[in-house]
């Protein structure tokens, strides 16, 4: 196993300071939950959160992965250490409007699993909305009841001052009054049909994604918005700072397929970056219409004939959609895990290929910005990386290679 000093995320490589808060917006199931990565001031020493937001995500993932629940101190033990390199709550860098990025896990993960991408797509000059999805495909989600009934909406939330202290910081510290409700992982019942399923919670994480853009919507227009957890950044301090003409949407895996089925449904999305997208959900109605820009960037040992036969049926309606796949890598090195997992970990759980994890997260980041740039008409330099697009380059290629 690596050292365990070598586990760990890395700092990103971008002009900006990254901070890091969460919003949730209407504590009720129906409201939005979401992590926001964004250019920050530039602070001394500052909190940075724990990767695992709460230990109710490990008995998440053990559940969602079929383990027994004596594996969930164990997994807290070898995940729970770990902290996000952001400034949780750092100040808003209120200088500039910044594009925006709305983000979709996949299935089984939650908001933060997705850090190492979301923070340095962040650090070039982006806010990204990274969302968790209610729809029961979260390893584990919560959203709040009022003692009330939630007849009456709750006390106003206090704001953080953005001032910093040592030490990692676990999150979710709710306001008075809220009961706190968690929701698992909706599984497959025994001879039950997976399409129908994972069309419906499709549909509602595309409109989850539609809900907080019109959440970040409403606070850039100033509108007063109450999150449900203390002490967190205030929402004000965007106000006029998000670009509403430059937004797209990001997903792996199921949030791949969402992104697909969210630039088609919604024209606020101007392209969609879908990593190593689950294609299933998708129906065939769907994969016959134009959806707008998309850029499919895959694994080589995830994808089937089928997810290829769709993405190749939707590329012949609209050139603008690419399609690389990263040679050496698979599903998980699209995830934070593959920087965190040791050897070990690595063999049990297939979170690593061949290819050095950090060298095909490079990839992925360079890519997608030179995607956005182009879609996005960004005042950036992100061109330079134009080649990756078009599947030029070291470990990629421009279409799959042949399936074993």
């Amino acid at each position: 196993m690596g050292a365990v000093f070598s586990l760990k995320l890395p700092t990103a490589k971008g002009p900006f300071p990254v901070g890091c808060t969460d919003f949730m917006i209407d504590h009720t199931k129906e409201g939005s939950f979401c992590r926001l990565y964004y250019p920050s001031e530039a602070v001394g020493q500052s909190r940075q959160p724990l990767w695992i937001p709460r230990y109710e995500y490990c008995g998440g993932l053990v559940n969602y992965l079929n383990r027994s629940r004596w594996s969930v101190p164990l997994l807290n033990l070898a995940f729970g250490y770990h902290t996000v390199p952001v400034g949780w709550n750092a100040p808003f860098r209120a200088e500039e409007k910044y594009p925006l990025i709305i983000f979709s896990h996949g299935l089984g993960a939650f908001r933060s699993v997705y850090s190492a991408i979301c923070l340095e797509i962040a650090s070039h000059g982006f806010v990204v909305a990274a969302v968790e999805h209610r729809d029961e495909s979260a390893a584990c989600t919560c959203y709040y009841r009022s003692a009330a009934g939630d007849v009456e909406q709750p006390p106003e939330a206090t704001c953080e001052d953005g001032s910093s202290s040592a030490g990692p910081i676990s999150t979710q510290a709710a306001q008075p009054g809220l009961k706190e409700v968690w929701l698992p992982v909706r599984k497959l019942e025994t001879g039950e049909e997976e399409f129908p399923l994972r069309n419906k919670q499709l549909r509602q994480r595309v409109k989850e994604c539609g809900q907080v853009l019109n959440l970040l919507t409403d606070i850039n227009q100033g509108k007063p918005i109450n999150n449900a957890f203390l002490g967190n950044l205030c929402p004000s301090v965007l106000k006029d700072c998000l670009d509403l003409q430059r937004v797209a949407v990001m997903g792996h895996s199921f949030g791949g397929s969402t992104s697909v089925q969210a630039v088609a449904e919604d024209k606020r999305f101007r392209c969609a970056v879908a990593l190593d997208s689950w294609m299933l959900p998708l129906s065939e109605e769907m994969c016959s219409k134009n959806p707008g820009p998309v850029f499919f960037i895959n694994s080589e040992k995830f994808q089937t004939e089928d997810a290829f036969r769709k993405m190749k049926k939707l590329q012949s309606l609209n050139d603008k959609i690419k399609i690389i796949t990263i040679l050496g890598s698979v599903h998980q090195s699209m995830t934070d895990f593959t920087l965190l997992t040791g050897d070990l970990l690595s063999l049990a759980f297939e979170t690593k290929g061949t290819i050095d994890p950090l060298e095909g997260l490079e990839i992925i980041q360079k890519a997608s910005l030179a995607f956005l740039q182009r879609h996005l008409d960004l005042p950036k330099d992100f061109n330079q990386w134009d080649a990756l697009v078009e599947g030029k380059g070291d470990h990629i290629v421009s279409w799959p290679p042949p399936l074993t």
